[in-house]
């Protein structure tokens, strides 16, 4: 049974997953390379919590309830009695390869290890822990916005267990969210469909066929998406997408062939709402 939670990154796709868990009353380590990095994932949390708040979905007691539920720390031995970590850091081998060398050091022997990829085979990431634990590793991978969306893909390994499947699919329900199971293929489900997707509104924008603001409206008013996706990649990275495109490229061809649109703005620095701008600027008021 899981009853403590641990989320090594504390970015905004962690600091979002871990709000997942602590809302629903588990308590969750949330860890990054310096405990202060990890208070301001804490405070990202909060962010999201005031707005909730503000629009009345939430009492104020319901918000601090669920942040005391966040325990941030710079410490990876903290997750040392955790039942569920859940790795979210940037999608690089060596970076996540470290990770979880580290975590099957710390972690006991029942802890549950998963990653949140959104594209590197969940079983060559398991080959990173010891023979007797690659039966409890499994994908996690989050839609963005976390906090927001429903989906999460369930991905065995080579070598996971069904049991170590059922115990992830149980948690993932228990904080109400939607698990799909999918095959350990190259970009799994969702980014299949969703590189392919934005990858063809890019071509419409570069061919002169319409603007980003007039493809996000054909988004949310023809195909009844609650945003438009220009604006949800400005959330999720330009540089994290253009990681992914790449590797979807590399494994299936032309279909995925990255934008030279994400390129420039990547270039450029404009990476999408993290740094102010990216298809859309996001100055302060």
């Amino acid at each position: 049974m899981i009853k403590k939670v641990g989320v090594v990154g504390a970015g905004m796709m962690g600091a979002e997953i871990a709000l997942c868990f602590a809302r629903a009353g588990l308590t969750t380590i949330l860890s990054d390379m310096t405990k202060e990095i990890a208070e301001g994932g804490k405070k990202k949390q909060e962010t999201i919590l005031a707005k909730s708040v503000g629009k009345g979905k939430i009492t104020q007691e319901e918000m601090e309830k669920t942040l005391a539920n966040v325990l941030p720390t710079g410490d990876i031995n903290d997750m040392a009695d955790c039942d569920l970590v859940i790795e979210a850091v940037l999608e690089v081998w060596e970076v996540k390869k470290s990770i979880y060398e580290s975590l099957d050091k710390v972690c006991k022997k029942e802890t549950i290890i998963a990653s949140n990829t959104s594209s590197i085979s969940i079983s060559k990431l398991a080959s990173c822990v010891s023979k007797d634990r690659k039966d409890k590793f499994v994908g996690t991978h989050f839609n963005s916005p976390a906090s927001v969306m429903k989906l999460v893909e369930v991905i065995p390994g080579l070598l996971t267990s069904d049991e170590t499947v059922n115990i992830t699919v149980d948690i993932l329900e228990d904080i109400e969210k939607v698990a799909v199971k999918v095959k350990d293929v190259v970009g799994f489900g969702l980014n299949r469909l969703f590189h392919a997707f934005y990858l063809e509104a890019c071509r419409l924008v570069e061919e002169g066929v319409c603007s980003p603001e007039d493809v996000d409206k054909i988004c949310k008013f023809g195909l009844g998406h609650p945003m438009g996706i220009f604006a949800l990649l400005d959330i999720t990275g330009h540089d994290l997408n253009q990681n992914v495109d790449q590797i979807l490229f590399e494994a299936y061809g032309d279909r995925y062939r990255p934008s030279p649109q994400i390129t420039r703005l990547v270039d450029s620095g404009r990476l999408g709402r993290k740094t102010g701008a990216g298809f859309y600027d996001y100055e302060e008021k």
